[in-house]
């Protein structure tokens, strides 16, 4: 995804690291650098299905891996994950590519409080992918439809509601979106509201080829609801959206209980990875990606959420140009011919 020009945050680095990096960006694994040789990693992660990833990946590390102190650590949120690494409350967090770029650009929440330093990427967790539905008795089939429409994005502070906002509120899209009607409540009230009729149409999301979220499930069982059609202007703002990936999954890979009339849905995904301060070991952060690359299975095993790499280069799928990846994180990539050569090695 392209660099979308604003300014950007200069990334602090350690001394150790910046000197072990030179100019051709490489590093030696066994070199140390960050918490001066210390291999703890103390992991922030949010509630719910990030945590419990969070604890499977803990899992893998505890039976493949004795180079390695990790432990997990409650954080509130993505956005807070952010705050707290810059803090320093702990190293290495799991948070998303649309809240990183939002702290580099000091928008969003990070307007009023911006950050002194934004974490390295390390690699991709897992997606969430969003579309849109409606209810199959409303009059809604294409995303032009929603225009005066009472429209529900998921909870207030949810970073799903958060992306799919920023996408819909850019041109082309925000002429349309700009006439909705936004719906602000919890998601434990959406399925009753949509079955009652307040809300005529909502996100559905989770992860492909896993699972939805609960409250989605939820509506899915009780109300009939059906595909809103992307239009071109969609489509547009989805691709263009540099804090967001794009996918197209067929829907038979990844369905509701329901048929709601389409072959294929056209999502914006909310791309969450593992990322860590630039003080962070190399060696810890280099050890984790190959326990995570040699023992997907083991994560899986624990947490069908957590991708399931079929390749090293999956592992950095959801890395952008604008933020550069942890230097333990990059030579594990160039040491197993992983390496994209559009990224940036944290300096």
């Amino acid at each position: 995804m392209a660099d979308d020009g604003t300014q950007r945050r200069d990334f602090l680095y350690g001394a150790a690291t910046a000197s072990a990096l030179g100019l051709a960006g490489c590093i030696d694994p066994s070199g140390g650098g960050g918490d001066d040789g210390d291999t703890s990693l103390r992991v922030g992660t949010s509630a719910g299905g990030t945590r419990d990833v969070g604890l499977a990946v803990e899992r893998a590390v505890s039976e493949h891996s004795d180079e390695i102190d990790y432990s997990t650590v409650e954080s509130p949120g993505y956005i807070g994950t952010i705050y707290r690494m810059a803090q320093d409350q702990f190293n290495a967090g799991i948070t998303d590519n649309n809240s990183l770029t939002k702290a580099l650009d000091d928008r969003g929440s990070f307007a009023d409080e911006s950050v002194d330093r934004v974490p390295h990427y390390g690699f991709f967790a897992f997606p969430y992918s969003i579309y849109i539905v409606a209810r199959s008795e409303t009059d809604i089939e294409t995303f032009d439809d929603l225009a005066g429409k009472n429209v529900y994005p998921a909870e207030p502070g949810y970073s799903t509601r958060a992306t799919t906002l920023d996408v819909w509120s850019q041109d082309p899209t925000a002429d349309v979106y700009d006439e909705m009607n936004i719906m602000d409540m919890g998601v434990s009230d959406a399925p009753g509201a949509m079955e009652e009729g307040r809300i005529d149409a909502a996100i559905a999301y989770g992860t492909p080829g896993v699972r939805y979220t609960g409250w989605v499930t939820e509506y899915d069982a009780r109300v009939d609801v059906s595909y809103v059609e992307p239009t071109e202007a969609l489509i547009e703002s989805v691709e263009s959206y540099g804090g967001a990936g794009t996918r197209r999954t067929p829907y038979d890979e990844w369905s509701l209980e329901q048929d709601i009339g389409t072959d294929e849905v056209l999502t914006w995904d909310l791309e969450v990875n593992y990322t860590f301060n630039p003080d962070a070991s190399e060696d810890a952060v280099y050890e984790l990606c190959r326990v995570v690359d040699e023992h997907t299975d083991t994560v899986n095993e624990a947490e069908e959420q957590f991708n399931d790499f079929e390749s090293t280069e999956d592992m950095h799928a959801s890395a952008i140009e604008r933020i550069p990846v942890h230097p333990g994180a990059a030579q594990y990539y160039q040491d197993n011919d992983a390496w994209d050569d559009s990224l940036e090695v944290g300096d």
